[in-house]
C-alpha cells in the first residue's frame, strides 16, 4: 500500500504536479511512519513548491531515521540553503560527503553553498530568477522533466546550465538557445508556447510589456493547444477527487475480497476501480493477482499489458512496470507445456529486471531458465537412440577411431543419461586419448549409476593406475572384487599395483621414478595431512632415532598403515 501511494507521488512530481506529490507521499507515510525514503521525497516535494520550512522538517525526519544515508544530507542541506541558513547547508554538505566522499550531488550543493556564502558577503543584486538556478535541486527538476531530460545528455548543454547555475547573470549569454529557454520553463513551471518566444525573454527591466506580446503568448498558447494532443495536467475537481477516493475505497474492498479468497468479488471491485480512475495502474495488475491465482492466465496477461501500457503513458514508477511484467511472466510459466513455452516467460522476467532489479523476478527468471532446460533434457530422451549412438561409437572404438566414438558415446548420453555402459566406454576412450580426468570422472558417474558394475571399477583403477596413483588404482580394484570376486581384469589390476608399490619398498625405483613418484604423493592431501600430524613427525624421528621407540611403533596398526602410505609414495623407504 505505502509503495503503491509512493509510486503515484513519483509520477506526480515527474509531472511537475509537486502540491500532489506532496499529498501522496504523506499517505504513504502514514501507511509506513519509519520509511526515510518517503520523507526524503516529501522534502523534494516541498522544496520544488518553495516551501523550505516544511521541506527542512522532512529533510531532518530522514536523516534521523537514516543518518548513514547521504541522500538524507543532500534534501538537509537543499533545505537550508532555501531558507538562506548557508552556514547550516555548508554543514549538511559537508557530512553527507563524509558518508559518500563521490557524491556528485552533494559536491554540487557544497559548491552552491560555499558560492553563496560568498556572494552574501559581497552582497549582489539578487537574481530576477530567485533561487530557480541554485542547489541540487535544478538538476533533480531537468531530470524528471521528459522535455529536458534528453539535453542532460548533451555536454555544451550541460556546461551552459553550470555556468548559469555558477553565475545566474550568464544567463543573458544562452537566452538565444531554445534548450536553455527549455529549461528555464521547466524550473519556473511555466511553458513556453512556440519556439520563438523566447526571443522576449531577455532579463526584464522595470518597464511594462508591450500590448502585441499579451496577443502574441495567447495566439501560441492556441497553437499549441492545436498542436499537442495530450491534455495539459489538469487541476483536480472536486468530483475528480471524489471518483478517486471512491477508486481508492474499491481498491480497499477487492484487497479484503481476495484475503478472504473471495475471487470473483475481488475481481469486481478491481474492475470498478479501474473504471472510476483509469491513472492508476495499480488496480489493473491486483486485478491480474486475481486472474493468475485462479488460473485465468489469459485474463492476467492482458491485464499486464494494459497496465504496462497505461503504465508508460503516465510515466508510472518503474517498479509498478516491473510488477506487472513479473506477473505477466508468471502466468506464462503456468501456461509453459514445453520447452519452448518457457522462452516468451523469460523473455518477459528479462524485460521485467531491466525495469527494476526486484530479487523475486530474478529468482522466478532462474527458475524459468532451469525448468526449460530440464524439460529439454526430458524432451531429448529417447532410450533407442541412444542404444544406436552407443553402438556406432563401439563401431568407431573397433577401428580405433577414438574421437569419433567419444562424439557418439556423448550422444547417446544425451539421449540416455543414466546409462552406466555408455559411461564405461566413453571412459575407455578418453584413457586411450590421454584424457586421464575425463576417462576418471566418467568411471567415477558409471560406478554411482551402477555400483555392482565390475567395468567401471577396471575403468577407473586403469586410469588411475596410468595416473601413476598406484595406491588409489589398488583400492579401486579391491572394491570391485568386492561386487565380482572372479573377475580376471580386477585381479590382474591388483596384482599389477602390488608390483608397483613393492617396487618402492624394495628401493628398486631409478632416481627418476623416486623423485617422480614422490613429487606426486606430496600433491596428495593424504599424504600431506599424514605430514603434517605432529604425531607421525615424531614417529618417522623415532624410526630414524630410536629403534625401541620404534618397536612399540609397529605395533599400532593405524601408525603402520600411514607409514606404509609414505613407504608407497616414496616418501619413505625403508630399509
Amino acid at each position: 500500500m505505502a509503495e503503491e501511494a509512493k509510486s503515484r507521488g513519483n509520477a506526480a512530481f515527474s509531472a511537475r504536479d509537486y502540491a500532489t506529490a506532496v499529498e501522496h507521499f504523506t499517505d504513504a507515510i502514514a501507511l509506513s511512519p519509519t520509511n526515510h525514503v518517503l520523507y526524503s521525497n516529501r522534502s523534494a516535494a516541498h522544496a520544488s513548491l518553495h516551501h523550505y520550512a516544511d521541506a527542512l522538517k522532512d529533510a531532518k525526519k530522514t536523516v534521523e531515521l537514516k543518518p548513514d544515508w547521504s541522500k538524507g544530507y543532500s534534501r538537509l542541506g537543499a533545505a537550508h540553503l532555501g531558507l538562506h541558513q548557508i552556514q547550516d547547508a555548508i554543514s549538511a554538505y559537508k557530512k553527507g560527503l563524509e558518508i559518500d566522499p563521490n557524491n556528485e550531488g552533494l559536491k554540487s550543493g557544497l559548491a552552491d553553498a560555499q558560492a553563496a556564502a560568498s556572494q552574501s558577503r559581497a552582497a549582489p543584486p539578487p537574481s530576477p530568477f530567485g533561487n530557480v538556478f541554485s542547489g541540487p535541486e535544478m538538476w533533480a527538476k531537468l531530470t524528471a522533466d521528459p522535455s529536458t531530460r534528453l539535453y542532460l545528455q548533451q555536454p555544451d548543454f550541460v556546461k551552459m546550465m553550470q555556468e548559469i547555475q555558477n553565475n545566474p547573470n550568464n544567463l543573458n549569454l544562452y537566452l538565444k538557445d531554445q534548450r536553455v529557454m527549455q529549461a528555464i520553463g521547466v524550473l519556473l513551471n511555466v511553458k513556453f508556447g512556440g519556439p520563438n518566444s523566447g526571443d522576449d525573454m531577455e532579463i526584464p527591466e522595470e518597464t511594462s510589456a508591450p500590448q502585441s506580446s499579451a496577443s502574441e503568448r495567447k495566439e501560441d498558447k492556441k497553437m499549441e493547444e492545436e498542436k499537442v494532443a495530450e491534455p495539459e495536467p489538469m487541476e483536480v475537481t472536486g468530483e475528480e477527487k471524489e471518483r478517486k477516493a471512491q477508486a481508492a475505497k474499491e481498491k480497499e474492498l477487492g484487497n479484503a475480497a481476495y484475503k478472504r479468497k473471495e475471487f470473483e468479488k475481488a475481481i469486481e471491485h478491481y474492475t470498478k476501480a479501474t473504471e472510476l480512475d483509469d491513472e492508476d495502474i495499480s488496480y489493473l495488475t491486483n486485478r491480474a493477482a486475481v486472474y493468475l491465482e485462479t488460473g485465468k492466465y489469459d485474463e492476467c496477461i492482458k491485464d499486464c499489458d494494459k497496465a504496462v501500457e497505461r503504465g508508460r503513458e503516465l510515466r508510472s514508477d518503474f517498479k509498478m512496470i516491473a510488477r506487472a511484467l513479473t506477473r505477466k511472466g508468471t502466468a506464462l510459466v503456468k501456461m509453459a507445456k514445453c520447452s519452448r513455452d518457457y522462452e516468451p516467460a523469460i523473455e518477459t522476467f528479462q524485460k521485467a529486471l531491466t525495469e527494476h532489479r526486484n530479487p523475486d523476478t530474478l529468482k522466478k527468471l532462474n527458475e524459468a531458465e532451469k525448468a526449460k532446460k530440464d524439460l529439454e533434457q526430458q524432451e531429448y530422451f529417447d532410450p533407442k537412440l541412444a542404444e544406436e549412438e552407443r553402438e556406432k561409437g563401439n563401431e568407431s572404438f573397433k577401428q580405433q577411431k577414438y574421437p569419433e566414438a567419444v562424439k557418439h558415446y556423448s550422444e547417446s548420453l544425451r539421449r540416455n543419461p543414466k546409462d552406466p555402459k555408455t559411461y564405461s566406454n566413453r571412459a575407455a576412450c578418453y584413457t586411450k586419448l590421454g584424457a586421464l580426468p575425463e576417462g576418471l570422472k566418467d568411471a567415477e558417474m558409471c560406478i554411482e549409476l551402477d555400483p555392482t558394475f565390475s567395468k567401471g571399477y577396471t575403468r577407473k583403477g586403469a586410469v588411475q593406475f596410468f595416473m601413476k596413483e598406484y595406491d588409489k588404482a589398488l583400492e579401486t580394484y579391491q572394491e570391485g572384487l568386492k561386487h565380482d570376486p572372479r573377475n580376471q581384469e580386477l585381479l590382474d589390476g591388483v596384482r599389477r599395483c602390488v608390483e608397483q608399490l613393492n617396487k618402492a619398498s624394495r628401493g628398486d625405483l631409478s632416481p627418476e621414478e623416486l623423485k617422480e613418484r614422490q613429487a606426486k604423493g606430496m600433491q596428495d592431501p593424504e599424504i600431506q595431512n599424514i605430514l603434517s600430524d605432529p604425531v607421525m613427525r615424531q614417529v618417522l624421528v623415532d624410526f630414524q632415532e630410536n629403534p625401541k621407540s620404534a618397536q612399540e611403533h609397529t605395533k599400532n596398526p593405524m601408525v603402520m598403515s600411514k607409514i606404509q602410505k609414505l613407504v608407497q609414495a616414496g616418501i619413505v623407504q625403508m630399509r
